[in-house]
């Protein structure tokens, strides 16, 4: 799909984005460059850095910044990653406790350049968060894994109490949008979150040139493998490399989707133009 940047439609005014407050933009921020640590609030661009740290809080970004694919709508780095740094987990682990979270999200980039994908890195990070945390819950984001039972199973032996995997979008745009991953294999990871008894969470963007019906039938795919919580939200291009906004979905829309989900089984539909995948995560354990 091209990008043809004459005909973006102008950004509305309910897409407004709150500044991060300067105290607690510097208080997170100064954990993270100490420990040498990245966050997907700002690698990915996210529009709720300012809402999340203004409470002093952020999603952690695990096994570097550099990803071994080139999805269309995703503003992190792609390349050739740095090797893995086997203190990381621990240096996550502690700047958790120094933000005093009771609940935090772990993301990472893919990591295709290892033969397990760093689901290695994965386990000793939810292990070491626990063992300094004994009283937090825990959500994490993860890859593909590129589809391996084998690998997913290590994340959920090692009991998150919520774990997410994005389709990001329908199954037409997949190819178009997202690098490597595949929609059937990304609701088969699903699947397997689901049956081992975890909640599993999925999201998707709008905005991509998605019709309703295939919006609506998103929704009955991941019910029919029982995931549990679902976050939709609106596409912002973060370049002009990136995939074309086709539309700026209004929020009553998203307020019906919000609805239509709840309707179909889901404990959990977040749904407005600038929810991200940790948007409200805290609430999804009770999924």
């Amino acid at each position: 799909m091209q990008n043809n940047n004459s005909k973006i439609p102008r950004k509305p005014e309910w897409l407004k984005i709150k500044i991060p407050k300067a105290q607690a933009h510097k208080h997170v921020n100064g954990l993270v460059l100490e420990n040498r640590l990245h966050t997907i609030c700002e690698s990915g661009n996210c529009p709720n850095a300012g809402d999340c740290w203004g409470r002093g809080t952020a999603t952690f970004m695990i096994l570097g910044d550099i990803c071994t694919r080139a999805c269309k709508f995703c503003n992190v780095k792609t390349g050739k990653p740095l090797p893995v740094d086997e203190t990381e987990p621990l240096h996550v682990a502690e700047s958790v406790k120094k933000l005093e979270l009771k609940h935090c999200v772990i993301t990472s980039v893919d990591r295709d350049d290892l033969p397990d994908g760093g689901a290695s890195i994965w386990v000793k990070t939810i292990h070491e968060i626990k063992r300094l945390n004994p009283t937090i819950t825990i959500e994490v984001l993860i890859p593909d894994f590129d589809g391996k039972p084998a690998l997913v199973q290590q994340i959920i032996d090692a009991q998150p109490e919520v774990i997410s995997h994005n389709l990001e979008t329908v199954v037409r745009l997949t190819p178009h949008v997202r690098s490597k991953a595949k929609y059937a294999t990304s609701l088969k990871v699903l699947k397997q979150i689901a049956d081992s008894g975890l909640v599993a969470k999925s999201g998707i963007m709008l905005g991509l040139g998605e019709t309703e019906k295939e919006i609506l039938q998103v929704m009955d795919d991941l019910r029919a493998i029982n995931c549990k919580v679902l976050t939709i939200g609106q596409y912002l291009q973060p370049t002009r490399q990136h995939h074309t906004v086709e539309a700026y979905i209004h929020p009553d829309k998203f307020e019906e989707y919000h609805k239509i989900g709840l309707q179909k089984g889901f404990s959990f539909v977040e749904s407005s133009p600038l929810v991200r995948s940790s948007y409200k995560a805290d609430s999804h354990v009770n999924a």
